[in-house]
């Protein structure tokens, strides 16, 4: 019987007097699985783990059957990582950087500049690839940053944040290329954000974790037998909230304000795409979309159009309410 592709058992890291995951245990097994949190929620510290980056204070944990700590060097062959933060050289060309990341993991000169090529085909980036990363936008860096990870032919992916800084249209590509990378190459996803929204778009289950403790463990199933309410958090005061619910309003939509969260009504079935008029106030027609998608496009267009980064956007659920409560 093969062993689990991750799993932990009263997993503990502690930082001084700060416990960033706390006696965590769980079991994630072989296909695309989000790992959703608040930030602080202890998301990042467990991908260092696994990575070997950095030693549990207690517990244990296990990658396809290696010990993080016993055995970090098969670790780091099976496991690609896409990190949240800038880690891009910016005088270097994007083929270079993949190429050379390629000879960290021991592919010889040639193959390591054939396999970079390859994998920065499968992101978007071929035609770009000579150019000095510096001048890349932020959705180009994403791409390298994924390309990376892939560059070694791992078994499995660990991403932190793919669609961090990214606008609506570079997220949905983002997603778009992560479930793709999943399926196409059959490589197990661990994909970390703190949008579940997202996560259920591509994810086959979702590991729910709140300060350092495991809350649940769900395929995306059982979380997606949803109200027909929307959830939208900004990163703005009250009064642009109400600003952002009457915004919405205004294109048709049934949205309030509730304490620190817009809630908006998603109709049920398919709309027409002029039910909701793009920001520019441009009406598409002679197509349907499912209502959804069309009140997902009307909350980032708006968003847009306000300069404000969206916080959290996910269907509201009863049994995801405590999860998020008071955050």
């Amino acid at each position: 019987m093969s062993p689990p592709l991750i799993q932990t058992s009263e997993l503990t890291r502690r930082y001084g007097a700060v416990t960033a995951l706390d006696a965590l245990s769980v079991v994630i097994e072989p296909g695309i699985t989000g790992l959703v949190g608040a930030n602080g929620a202890g998301k990042s510290t467990l991908a260092k783990i696994l990575l070997g980056l950095v030693s549990p204070s207690s517990g244990s944990a296990s990658v396809m059957g290696h010990d993080v700590v016993q055995g970090r060097a098969q670790i780091r062959a099976l496991v690609g990582y896409m990190p949240e933060h800038d880690c891009l050289p910016p005088d270097m060309s994007a083929t270079e950087f993949v190429a050379f990341l390629a000879r960290c993991s021991g592919l010889p000169a040639t193959a390591a500049r054939e396999r970079a090529a390859e994998v920065l085909r499968h992101v978007g980036l071929f035609e770009e690839r000579y150019r000095p990363m510096g001048g890349y936008s932020t959705g180009m860096a994403q791409r390298v940053k994924l390309a990376q990870a892939l560059v070694h032919d791992p078994r499995i992916l660990i991403l932190d944040e793919p669609t961090n800084g990214l606008d609506p249209a570079g997220r949905d590509e983002m997603l778009a290329l992560v479930a793709r990378t999943g399926h196409e190459f059959g490589i197990s996803v661990l994909v970390s954000s703190h949008l579940l929204g997202e996560l259920e778009r591509i994810c086959e289950r979702i590991v729910l974790i709140e300060q350092g403790r495991l809350r649940r463990v769900a395929s995306v199933g059982s979380l997606t037998e949803a109200t027909g309410t929307l959830v939208v958090e900004l990163d703005r005061d009250a009064a642009t909230l109400q600003h952002f619910a009457e915004l919405l309003s205004a294109r048709g939509l049934t949205a309030r304000l509730e304490r620190h969260n817009v809630l908006v009504e998603v109709p049920a079935g398919d709309v027409s795409a002029g039910d909701v008029p793009a920001h520019d106030g441009t009406v598409p027609t002679g197509h349907h979309v499912p209502a959804e998608y069309a009140v997902y496009d009307a909350v980032r267009d708006v968003a847009l159009s306000m300069d404000a980064g969206i916080l959290r956007l996910e269907r509201r659920r009863g049994q995801l309410a405590e999860l998020f409560h008071g955050q």
